[in-house]
């Protein structure tokens, strides 16, 4: 190897001719110091290559070398070999630097000229170099992350298997909470546990719709035979229990049956039969403790869609296997907190020997109902309270409904009709029937501080609420299903919405849903139903039911489905943090309730054949969240059925970035291009189904 082109700075005699001797004289001894140090000069050269442009001389007895008669000798004098050097090797140095600082300033003005010229061409490249390489980080996996971020989550114990969160009762008996508010939400914030929900023993994928409506698989839920007949639902005598399944028995001529039940309500109102109730103005009914959701599975032949709410069960849950069946239900109770929905969401509530004492509470309970009504809807009530004949046994029972019908006069309901054990009551349509009343009535109107159009479980209010709203239009003077679901120009002004957006999202839900089918299709939907190894059913088919919509919007997802003729039912879901459409959903005739997606969903595990989510993630990053991204998706994958699928549609990066926490979860994942020049993409999940975690 060369040596380097500075060594340092020697002493010199006063006459070139003594430096000529002196530098001959000590010449064997240098070569053999150079010898001796090639090896460390050879190591300071390699790591500082450029080191004889700023060489430090600091070192040396004298800048530019001192004689033995103490004065310096003159860099730049010519007239010795040794001045003439040293200016030659000084031009050099600085012709070098002249060169390097050329050489860089060109570079950087090629570099300006290359990008200011080729702009697009190069942004687009590099955001598709940045997606691929991202994809490829997380494809490497333990490699680029670490084998601590991409570690699968374990199983939760054999005992979570039924469990929900804010709901779990003993958790909240232990909380102190009694005398019915066990049965409410309460939510506790702190450290989550992330782990993944097994299924039960011998669990099996529910049967496809409809036939999963009439048999459902007894390992599927929390029920027993003696749960059953202990159960206070009369549809239980409509139900057949063996070791394997539990069938109903839906076109039971029985007098007591859902079709006999359902049209003595019709009657009461004044209708023909219980076909007839869209045209009065019946669209969604909310069914407080449903039972085992007859009532509501009835009716959906009839396109009136039923939700079902009812208190947490950890045995014989009604809202569990309600869902089993693929009809509408979530956890909800009366007991202490509103209902996470807006007032005036439904056209009808019914109560079948649900358990609630309304005449409890002072009234407050029939307050909630009352918010909840639509003007002019109806509450039916089935109870043996109502029963006249009851009250000359029971004198307690009188007084009890005394107390309802004279609560339900203050709050201008009309009564309908009476007929044995069931009542039917009609809200009012005008709000002049409020100053009408009698004078110490004792229930005031809300104020507009009070009446908040869309709580979330807030304590129940004293006052009559939803009266402020500018959605107080009478049932009988909307549009009747399916027309009410394409609102005009007047309607979408009540909730800010123009018509164009309004128009321009349910175009793109049509295209949307059309590319999902074609995407999940022949896998999933009624197009091609067969899943391997099973035999052709017979039609009608569809391996997706329950289906849950966790940034709604306008209620598009829900609506596009319909058109497209699918046998589903949307439960479409407003985030707490995002701009409240939920009145305008639910206005058009669908379903669906305000939440929080860092609290758990008030459902059972294992109820919703498909998630979907459109803007989730973006709307979520732009908050300051107390729950992380893998805390939501743990959640989805709690609600989310066996072999259920997950649709997420965001932004490129957002989707790449989350795309690891599939693994986490074992679910299969593929990322989708929609459209070349589109910045969104699909993140397409599928749940498998662990048998041997159940065994």
């Amino acid at each position: 190897m060369s040596r380097p082109l500075q060594r340092g700075v020697v002493r010199i005699s006063g006459n070139s001719n003594d430096l000529w001797d002196s530098e001959m004289k000590d010449r064997t001894g240098k070569e053999d110091l150079e010898k001796n140090h090639s090896s460390d000069q050879s190591y300071l050269a390699l790591r500082f290559p450029f080191q004889f442009l700023f060489h430090d001389n600091s070192n040396s007895p004298s800048k530019y070398g001192v004689s033995e008669n103490g004065f310096a000798s003159d860099p730049f004098s010519i007239g010795t070999p040794r001045s003439r050097h040293s200016l030659i090797m000084l031009l050099l140095k600085c012709s070098f630097i002249v060169i390097v600082i050329l050489a860089l300033t060109g570079s950087f003005w090629w570099t300006i000229s290359i990008s200011t010229s080729s702009r697009g061409r190069i942004y687009h490249g590099y955001r598709r170099l940045q997606e691929q390489l991202v994809s490829d980080m997380w494809d490497i996996g333990e490699i680029s992350v670490g084998s601590s971020r991409t570690k699968e989550l374990e199983f939760c114990s054999q005992e979570s298997e039924n469990h929900v969160p804010c709901f779990n009762v003993s958790e909240n008996i232990a909380l102190g909470y009694s005398n019915g508010d066990e049965y409410d939400r309460h939510c506790i914030h702190g450290i989550r546990q992330n782990c993944l929900v097994a299924p039960p023993v011998n669990y099996k994928i529910p049967l496809r719709w409809p036939t999963g409506r009439d048999v459902t698989w007894v390992a599927n839920v929390k029920i027993t035979a003696e749960e059953v007949l202990s159960s206070g639902s009369f549809t239980k005598r409509m139900m057949m229990l063996d070791d394997e399944q539990i069938s109903f028995r839906s076109a039971s001529l029985m007098f007591d049956g859902v079709e006999d039940y359902s049209h003595q309500i019709a009657e009461m109102i004044g209708l023909r039969n219980e076909s007839n109730l869209i045209q009065a103005g019946v669209r969604t009914i909310l069914d407080i403790g449903c039972g085992y959701g007859s009532f509501g599975a009835h009716l959906f032949s009839n396109q009136l869609l039923t939700m079902c709410i009812a208190n947490y069960e950890a045995s014989g849950s009604q809202v569990q296997l309600t869902l089993e069946r693929g009809i509408p239900a979530m956890i909800g109770s009366f007991t202490s907190k509103q209902l996470p929905c807006p007032s005036l969401s439904f056209d009808m509530l019914h109560c079948a020997r649900c358990g609630v004492d309304w005449d409890q509470k002072d009234g407050l309970l029939l307050i909630e109902v009352d918010r909840v009504l639509k003007p002019g809807g109806y509450f039916v009530w089935t109870s043996p309270l109502t029963n006249p004949q009851g009250f000359i046994r029971n004198k307690n029972n009188q007084k009890r409904w005394n107390f309802v019908h004279d609560f339900a006069e203050n709050l201008c309901w009309e009564l309908l009709s009476q007929q044995d054990e069931t009542v039917v009551w009609k809200k009012n349509s005008k709000k002049s029937c409020y100053s009408s009343r009698k004078p110490g009535s004792g229930l005031s109107l809300c104020s507009k501080g009070q009446d908040v159009e869309s709580p979330y479980y807030r304590p129940l209010q004293g006052c009559i609420g939803g009266t402020n709203s500018r959605r107080w239009i009478p049932i009988e003077e909307r549009t009747n299903w399916p027309s009410r679901a394409n609102l005009n120009k007047k309607e979408l002004a009540v909730y800010g919405v123009h018509p164009e957006d309004f128009a321009e999202d349910t175009e793109n839900w049509k295209t949307a849903v059309s590319n999902y089918w074609s995407l999940l299709s022949p896998v999933i939907f009624s197009d091609h139903p067969k899943r391997p190894g099973d035999e052709d059913p017979s039609p009608p088919y569809n391996m997706v039911r329950n289906v849950l919509d966790m940034n709604a919007h306008f209620g598009g997802f829900n609506s596009a489905l319909l058109e497209r003729g699918k046998s589903v039912w949307v439960m479409n879901v407003v985030p707490k943090i995002g701009t409240n459409y939920l009145p305008m959903i639910l206005d058009r005739g669908f379903v669906g309730v305000l939440h929080d997606w860092c609290e758990a969903f008030p459902t059972y595990p294992r109820t919703y054949d498909m998630v979907h989510a459109e803007g989730l993630l973006s709307l979520e990053s732009g908050e300051q969240r107390r729950c992380s991204t893998l805390d939501i998706f743990t959640e989805i994958d709690r609600i989310l059925r066996p072999e259920g699928w997950v649709i997420i549609r965001d932004t490129a990066p957002l989707i790449e970035s989350t795309r690891a926490l599939t693994t986490r979860l074992k679910w299969e994942a593929r990322i989708i291009e929609i459209e070349s020049n589109s910045d969104e993409r699909l993140l397409i999940c599928q749940k498998p189904f662990f048998k041997k975690q159940s065994s």
